[in-house]
C-alpha cells in the first residue's frame, strides 16, 4: 500500500493499494473510536462494494446506516443534499459522527458538502470506486452541489480525514466510466508531468495503475499544499475544467465530465497552436493519448455558446475568468482573460 500524506489545513493521508475495502473498518478504528457512519453510496456501487464496507465497518465496532441516491450528475442537486441532511438529523448523527462517500465523484463531492454543513461540520472519509474519483475529486477537500445556473456552484472546502483508493475497483467500471477517469490523468501529464504523460503515450490501456494514480495524487497533493483555497496554483487544476462545464451544461449534462474534460484539454491545446503558445509538433501526442482511451477532441458547441456558458463558471472574477493555457506538455500557466474576449481564443481552436 503506497501513502501519501497531505499535510492540509486537516493533514490526513491516502491510502493507495489493492483489496483496500475489506480493511475499511480497521483503517478508520486507527483513526477514530466507534461511532455512526453514514454510508452513502449510489444504486449502481451499492450492489458491487456496500455490503463489504458495510460488514468491515460493522465488524470494527461502527453503527452503519446506508443511504443510497441515483448513480448520475442529476443526483448533485439542492433536493438530494437536503434529504440527506435531514437522513442524518432523523438518525441522530452528532459531531462525534461520520460519513462515508463509496463512489464516484458525484457521491464524493455530496458526502463532502454534507459533511460541511451539517452540524457545521462533522467528519468524513472517501472510497473513491472510479479512476476520477481516485485520481481528483477525492483529494483537495472541495465539495460541491450543482445549481440549474451551472456546476459545483454551491460548495465548500472540506478534508476529508482519510482517503482509502482500492485500485482494483476500476476492475469492474464500465468502459466510459473508465475512459472518463482518464481525462483526468491525462490532465495531470499535460500540466506538470511530462514522464506520466510519456507513461500514458506508451502504455496506453496497460499502463501500471497504482504508479499513476500514486503520481496523481502526488501531483495534486503538492498543489493544494501550495494552494489549498484555490487562489492561485491550485487553478492549474482547472485544465480544459473551465470549457468542460459549458460542455456540460449545454449538454444538459448528457456529455460526461471526463469526456468534457478531454474536448476541453484539445480545444485549448489547438487554440494555444495557433496563437503561438504550444508547439505545433506536439499537439498529436495529445490527440493520440486521447484516442487511446476512447476520448474525444471535437467539441459540438460553437464558441459563442461556450464563451455564453462560461460567464457562469465559479471561476469567474469580475469581468474575469483565468484561463489554464498549456505551453508544452508537463508545463501550463494560468492567464487571466476577460469574459469578452473568450470567444475569440475558443475559436482559434476551431477547424476552418
Amino acid at each position: 500500500m503506497n501513502v501519501i500524506r497531505v499535510q492540509a489545513s486537516s493533514p490526513y493521508e491516502v491510502r493507495i493499494g489493492t483489496s483496500l475495502l475489506p480493511l475499511v473498518g480497521e483503517q478508520l478504528r486507527g483513526l477514530t473510536a466507534p461511532c455512526k457512519v453514514c454510508l452513502l453510496t449510489d444504486d449502481t456501487v451499492n450492489a458491487l462494494y456496500a455490503p463489504t464496507v458495510e460488514n468491515s465497518l460493522r465488524q470494527a465496532g461502527f453503527q452503519v446506516h446506508k443511504y443510497v441516491i441515483p448513480h448520475g450528475e442529476a443526483s448533485k442537486n439542492g433536493h438530494v443534499y437536503l434529504a440527506l441532511l435531514n437522513f442524518l438529523a432523523d438518525n441522530g448523527f452528532s459531531r462525534t459522527d461520520m460519513m462515508a462517500a463509496l463512489g464516484g465523484g458525484v457521491v464524493g463531492d455530496l458526502c463532502g458538502f454534507t459533511a460541511a454543513t451539517f452540524l457545521r461540520g462533522i467528519r468524513y472519509i472517501q472510497l473513491p470506486t472510479t479512476i476520477l474519483a481516485m485520481v481528483d475529486s477525492s483529494v483537495g477537500g472541495k465539495t460541491a452541489i450543482d445549481l440549474p445556473a451551472g456546476k459545483n456552484l454551491c460548495g465548500a472546502f472540506w478534508q476529508p480525514a482519510l482517503v482509502l483508493c482500492s485500485t482494483d475497483t476500476a476492475d469492474t467500471l464500465p468502459a466510459d466510466v473508465f475512459s472518463d477517469g482518464m481525462a483526468e490523468v491525462i490532465k495531470y501529464g499535460m500540466i506538470r508531468d511530462r514522464a506520466l504523460f510519456a507513461h500514458l503515450l506508451e502504455k496506453g490501456l496497460h499502463f501500471d495503475r497504482e504508479y499513476v494514480i500514486s503520481r496523481c495524487v502526488e501531483i495534486k497533493r503538492d498543489i493544494v499544499e501550495a494552494d489549498e483555497f484555490d487562489n492561485g496554483e491550485r487553478q492549474l487544476l482547472n485544465f480544459g475544467h473551465t470549457v468542460a462545464h459549458g460542455i456540460e451544461k449545454l449538454s444538459d449534462y448528457s456529455i460526461p465530465h471526463g469526456r468534457a474534460v478531454a474536448m476541453g484539454m484539445a480545444l485549448m491545446v489547438k487554440s494555444c497552436v495557433k496563437a503561438g503558445l504550444f508547439p505545433a509538433s506536439q499537439a498529436p501526442s495529445l490527440m493520440q493519448v486521447l484516442e487511446a482511451f476512447s476520448l474525444p477532441a471535437d467539441v459540438p458547441f460553437s464558441p459563442a455558446e461556450l464563451a455564453a456558458a462560461m460567464i457562469n463558471d465559479k471561476k469567474r472574477r469580475g469581468g474575469e475568468i483565468t484561463l489554464v493555457l498549456p505551453r508544452q506538455i508537463g508545463l501550463a500557466v494560468l492567464q487571466p482573460t476577460p469574459i469578452h474576449a473568450c470567444e475569440g481564443l475558443l475559436e482559434g481552436g476551431y477547424s476552418a
